[in-house]
């Protein structure tokens, strides 16, 4: 399904020369150089196993594409406000805080779900348990907010800090669960924007304020990061219903294990309506979770989702279009597409 009816939503990368078209990895790959080593400088520890702790999702293996979105917006802004195709230092300090901020939230979210598995590998709270765990999401959520001072910016400061807020706001409302049809559907968008988005939305508007003076670029940023991180998330919880646990790094149907109702459900729930009362009770009764995900299987929920993500992805590149023609504005286009497109 994936890879058949998503039709190509954005004509606008035809504007770049196909020589000045340049991969988003491969453009932003420069900037990104030694991420994790500097990001395990910042890690410095006493502790020996704090620090293989801390190192362990640092591994250099992931996509870094939070990273990726944060150095190519710092770009795109830079072009569009005098042309400067660099990356200031304090914007690349961005990046990073970015990933660390996003690491310690996976290594905590891995405890309250008691997940086993991550990117294809043990979870930190399985190898060292849920105490140790908890502390080192801590030690890195602090070594964050040093690196964050030390930029030395009270805005940036304050704009990096709502991350941290919305991402614990997104865990409380992620535990709670509505009565209201319509509600539900607004409560699975806003968790969805504090657990995902915020901190790609936030990151952009970070780097666009150190950049470039303009608050109309700010909010071009924001926008842009906030609609691309929530398709992201929606296309993640497509995946957990038709990807296989190889190829996703983590058991399938694992929001469902968690009782936890995402768009698929709540699309599939409109066809049939005898799935409220499971999403009531958070597939909790034997048999709930294997019945929820066949409900889902037949009904348009996972097509549902996937045109909401292109409908945000649309948006992403709509906003980011009235940045100034660059190879890194057209790269950021090409990463909507490829948001939809990815199958892991």
């Amino acid at each position: 399904f994936h890879h058949t009816s998503i039709p190509h939503l954005c004509s606008c990368s035809k504007t770049v020369s196909d020589e000045k078209y340049q991969d988003p990895f491969q453009l932003g790959r420069k900037d990104l150089k030694n991420l994790y080593e500097d990001i395990k400088k910042e890690l410095l520890v006493s502790t020996a196993e704090l620090k293989e702790m801390c190192d362990y999702y640092f591994d250099g293996k992931g996509k870094a594409f939070r990273p990726m979105i944060v150095v190519l917006m710092a770009r795109a802004c830079n072009i569009h406000h005098n042309n400067s195709r660099e990356v200031q230092a304090s914007q690349r300090s961005v990046a990073i805080i970015a990933e660390m901020i996003h690491t310690a939230s996976l290594v905590h979210d891995d405890v309250i779900d008691d997940a086993n598995s991550r990117r294809g590998k043990m979870t930190v709270n399985q190898i060292w348990g849920e105490r140790k765990a908890v502390l080192a999401g801590d030690f890195i959520l602090s070594a964050a907010s040093v690196a964050l001072a030390r930029i030395g910016n009270t805005t940036i400061i304050s704009v990096l800090t709502q991350v941290i807020e919305d991402l614990v706001r997104g865990e409380f409302l992620q535990l709670g669960s509505k009565e209201n049809e319509n509600e539900r559907f607004a409560h699975y968008l806003e968790k969805t924007f504090k657990k995902t988005a915020s901190l790609i939305a936030n990151s952009c508007k970070a780097v666009s304020i150190l950049g470039c003076p303009d608050p109309k670029v700010h909010e071009i940023a924001y926008q842009y990061g906030k609609n691309v991180g929530i398709a992201f998330q929606l296309i993640d919880d497509v995946l957990d219903f038709t990807s296989c646990a190889d190829r996703l790094g983590k058991p399938t149907a694992a929001d469902l294990k968690l009782g936890l109702a995402t768009g698929p459900v709540l699309f599939a729930c409109r066809q049939f309506p005898e799935m409220n009362a499971m999403i009531m009770r958070r597939f909790s009764k034997p048999g709930d979770v294997e019945r929820a995900r066949r409900y889902v299987l037949q009904s348009d929920g996972v097509q549902q989702t996937t045109y909401l993500a292109q409908r945000y992805c649309h948006e992403a590149t709509r906003e980011i279009s009235k940045l100034r023609p660059s190879p890194e504005r057209e790269a950021l286009i090409q990463l909507t597409e490829m948001v939809l497109m990815r199958d892991k």
